[in-house]
């Protein structure tokens, strides 16, 4: 069973849980938009849109028919695509999110690539990851050796993994957002994004374009 078929059966599941770990989601979005992007975005892996909406990217693309119709109603516009294959023009957008989309990817580079052409020159993009060597990763790991729906079709990787994977795509790393400096068993709180990675169970990667 592939990942995108999952995902589209089981959209509703995925949007829940943010729903039920709002905390959580909060922490994550901080981080997010710590950034500070600006100008015309494209979520790639834009899911049900529940990012999206609340930074303001417009467009979005993804496999999942399920997860599209979720983002469309939230006001996204939607495209049906993958990563390594994205139908716009060279050079129109003003930087890329990827949230929690590396790890789902068959061909990481290719979509890199990818987004690389579609930047236009000097703009950003911002990947973001649950590190694989984190007390998040850890867990999450685990629940993929349990054979969970999502899980076990991810593939983590640490933070020095990806900024090697950028670097290769021709970006060059410039600042990082980091949360989740507790542990996946701790009471869920709301803290405030820091630049500081080590142990932080969700790394938002921020890379410029290299012309």
């Amino acid at each position: 069973m592939s990942s995108s078929y999952v995902f589209d059966k089981y959209a509703w599941r995925y949007d829940s849980w943010y729903v039920r770990n709002r905390e959580i989601f909060e922490c994550e979005l901080r981080a997010v938009k710590a950034l500070g992007l600006s100008g015309v975005g494209l979520d790639v892996g834009v899911g049900t849109g529940i990012f999206s909406v609340e930074i303001s990217v417009r467009v979005g693309v993804d496999p999942a028919v399920g997860m599209l119709k979720i983002a469309k109603d939230r006001g996204v516009n939607v495209v049906r695509a993958v990563g390594e294959n994205l139908p716009f023009r060279s050079e129109i957008f003003n930087y890329v999110i990827m949230i929690v989309t590396l790890c789902f990817l068959d061909e990481p580079k290719a979509s890199l690539n990818e987004v690389w052409r579609v930047l236009k020159k000097h703009s950003f993009l911002a990947a973001c990851i649950v590190p694989k060597d984190s007390s998040w990763g850890e867990f999450y790991i685990e629940k993929a050796k349990q054979d969970h729906i999502f899980y076990r079709h991810a593939h983590f990787y640490t933070v020095e993994e990806i900024e090697r994977m950028l670097e290769e795509c021709m970006f060059r790393v410039t600042e990082f957002k980091a949360t989740l400096s507790y542990d996946p068993h701790d009471k869920p709180r709301v803290e405030d994004p820091t630049d500081e990675v080590g142990g932080k169970g969700f790394v938002c990667v921020k890379a410029i374009k290299i012309p």
